[in-house]
């Protein structure tokens, strides 16, 4: 019969386990946790030795030991226990050995044939194992490893070998003593001093993965990342990049607070491209949650000039945005404030002709009346943006405030039919400069109205599948009434289902749509009981006089606009297709999309169709038609491929290309990159771009969800 025994006479084995709780030194108020042994045979000799012995489990929080058997002599205070051993503290750390021994309090003791895995990732076998001062565990003649070792004698993949390799559970670093780094036993570094973090050490001082970057620009360089941690909330992250062609410094600094964080990266440079410059570019962003459910958010991002984003692969971006907001997100009201600049790297524009400084501040409150029924919204929305230049028409800056009124209730009719209707009232002040075909104070009034009918039916079949379909009809009216004003905010406008049924589908209010409209549409969906659904929108805008202001291939030009097509499918496999056009009278698309997207357990693939008309209005003299692609996919357990690509149809040439490969297994991941960019600028040549990165696992947090180990021969 089993026999268990709740002893504290054994909580001191405990403390062979090097674990993180080691960290904190206790308190004059903790409690000493009772531990647990449970053997075939417990009992004290008559001279006070205690002896268990068969299939012995000694149990405390959850560190647990399992052994053959164990002594204690109170007497001398020794503890000898006889393996196999076996010691698991949380999944965390498990030492396994063959013999131990150790004085009363385990603070000091040996261990023969032992091992120390951390993390089922990392472990360390050596020939001898010490305990020393309840805080350091020393392993004599060691190889440390995070690959399958197997049983045929066969060497792992990469190990290191050293004489001693001493784990300060206090600090939780491991310290190497004249240790060699092998590939399949074969010696390739030898270090006569190393420190490592080890696997329960989240954030550690020290060198993170090199990477090599190959590109024709800026020749073959090294990177090497150095992480400093300043304390449980704060770090920094300092990269030198080395090569033929540059010398660059790269640095990352985070800082979290109880309320927000913060989040800077940049780099500094002197290169080969622009001899003499210093070059470089700063991002940074952070968020914080204030009082009365404020929230304040910034943005920086800046470059010394226009091509570095490109030469040194970072993101592609044509125009940098810094910004800084304060938001307020409530049941019944929103209140936005925001400034923002912008910085071109366009050669079609010049920095100082563009609105580089904006202003913007939004207010809305939501009231539900209970004589009138359903909901008004009142808006109060002040703008303002300016140009650098003073030059007449192209250095235009204007000032808009707007008061809006809106209200719309909803009334269910006969036969299912549902009428909303909406009313509104919107009045404008401008303040207009540096534009001499404008008056330099103008206001508008607009008042506007609409009845939109709804008739939603569904019907459900034998098989389980759910129809959904929905007519709609909208007659609404505005009229404009006031100065004219000139479109500086709403040049681009994008005709979609989200403003068919809107009275004016300008983006901003500078421009306001005016006269008669007639609105039609049909919304359509099918849930089928197996999983997938598909929908569809067809649309269409009559008006009783064009609007000049629209586009050609805005799709709103003329009396009657073009007639908007969009649809999605669903499949219950992963795959997602959405697609959206915009159908003329000649049965041409002025413009038409389509996106897709599939993923599945071993494959996740995304791309792109864009076709656009011409507009001189929108700066295309040429039809557009471009495609996007990219994806990736596990073609095996270890390996994985993927690639991205842009590529113009009307130019019959690529912008972009790439390919990437990843090897992975349970101790190393060895990541092969090659992109290449087509285009060039007046300051961005075309370039190749190859990186290649290899890393250890075993010395880090693991983040992955799925492990793969090599397999051991059989024979």
């Amino acid at each position: 019969m089993r026999r268990a025994l709740l002893l504290l006479t054994v909580a001191p084995w405990i403390a062979l386990a090097p674990i993180a709780n080691a960290q904190q030194a206790p308190t004059a108020g903790d409690a000493i946790q009772p531990a647990m042994l449970v053997a075939d045979q417990v009992f004290i000799t008559s001279d006070r030795v205690l002896i268990a012995k068969g299939n012995v489990e000694a149990f405390q929080g959850d560190i647990r030991l399992r052994a053959t058997k164990i002594t204690f002599d109170r007497d001398s205070g020794t503890l000898v226990i006889e393996g196999p051993i076996r010691i698991d503290q949380g999944g965390e750390i498990t030492i396994l050995a063959n013999a131990a021994e150790m004085d009363k309090d385990l603070r000091n003791g040996i261990l023969s044939g032992a091992r120390m895995v951390f993390q089922q990732q990392l472990q360390l076998a050596s020939v001898q194992m010490t305990r020393v001062s309840g805080r350091y565990t020393q392993l004599y003649k060691t190889a440390a490893t995070s690959c399958q070792v197997c049983d045929d004698g066969s060497p792992p993949l990469w190990q290191i070998r050293a004489e001693k390799i001493t784990h300060d559970q206090l600090e939780r670093q491991l310290y190497f003593e004249n240790a060699q780094f092998l590939i399949l036993d074969v010696p390739v570094f030898y270090f006569p001093g190393l420190r490592l973090p080890d696997p329960t050490l989240e954030r550690a001082t020290g060198f993170l993965v090199p990477s090599v970057r190959t590109t024709s620009n800026l020749g073959t360089g090294l990177k090497v990342p150095y992480f400093f941690t300043l304390g449980e909330n704060r770090d920094l992250t300092l990269a030198p990049y080395l090569s033929s062609k540059t010398r660059t410094l790269d640095a990352r600094y985070r800082q979290a607070f109880r309320n927000g964080y913060i989040d800077f990266e940049g780099a500094l440079t002197r290169d080969d491209l622009q001899p003499g410059d210093t070059r470089g570019y700063l991002f940074g962003d952070g968020a914080f949650d204030l009082r009365r459910d404020f929230k304040l958010e910034f943005e920086i991002k800046t470059t010394s000039d226009d091509a570095y984003l490109a030469d040194y692969g970072l993101p592609d971006l044509d125009r940098l945005r810094s910004q800084l907001t304060l938001t307020r997100v409530r049941r019944k009201n929103l209140f936005r404030a925001g400034v923002f600049h912008y910085k071109t790297l366009r050669d079609s524009e010049e920095q100082t002709e563009i609105p580089s400084s904006i202003a913007d501040v939004f207010y809305q409150q939501r009231y539900h009346p209970a004589q009138l029924g359903g909901e008004l919204q009142m808006t109060l929305h002040a703008h303002g943006h300016s140009r650098t230049t003073n030059l007449d028409v192209i250095g235009r800056d204007i000032a808009r405030a707007t008061v809006d009124a809106d209200w719309q209730r909803s009334w269910h009719l006969l036969n299912g039919v549902i009428a909303q209707t909406q009313l509104g009232l919107s009045a404008d002040a401008f303040g207009i400069h540096d534009d001499s075909a404008y008056p330099s104070q103008a206001s508008r009034l607009t008042p506007r109205g609409a009845v939109t009918l709804r008739l939603p039916m569904t019907r459900r079949t034998a098989s389980g599948a759910s129809h959904f379909l929905e007519p709609i009809v909208q007659l609404g009216w505005s009229d404009v009434i006031g100065d004219d004003v000139p479109n500086d905010e709403s040049n681009f406008v994008e005709f979609d289902q989200g403003n068919l049924l809107e009275l004016s589908r300008f983006p901003a209010t500078d421009a306001r749509e005016d006269g008669i409209s007639l609105v039609y549409g049909i919304n359509w969906a099918r849930y089928a009981a197996g999983g997938w659904q598909a929908s569809a929108t067809i649309g269409q805008v009559f008006r009783e006089t064009a609007d000049s202001r629209f586009t050609k291939s805005s799709g709103l030009g003329g009396t009657s606009s073009d007639i908007l097509l969009a649809g999605q499918l669903k499949l219950d496999k992963g795959l997602a297709i959405t697609a959206r056009g915009l159908l003329n009278g000649s049965l041409n698309f002025s413009k038409a999309e389509l996106r897709g997207d599939w993923t599945n357990s071993r494959a996740d693939f995304a791309g792109s169709y864009l076709w656009l008309g011409t507009d001189p209005a929108e700066g295309r003299s040429e039809e557009t038609s471009e495609l996007w692609f990219d994806g990736s996919y596990q073609i095996h357990p270890n390996w994985s491929a993927s690639a991205n690509l842009r590529y113009d149809i009307s130019d019959a040439r690529a912008s972009r290309a790439g390919i990437g490969f990843v090897y992975s297994n349970e101790c190393v991941t060895v990541d092969l990159s090659l992109n290449r960019r087509y285009t060039s600028t007046s300051s961005v040549e075309p370039s190749t771009d190859f990186g290649f990165t290899i890393a250890l696992n075993g010395f880090s947090v693991n983040s992955g969800t799925k492990k793969y180990r090599r397999s051991c021969s059989n024979s």
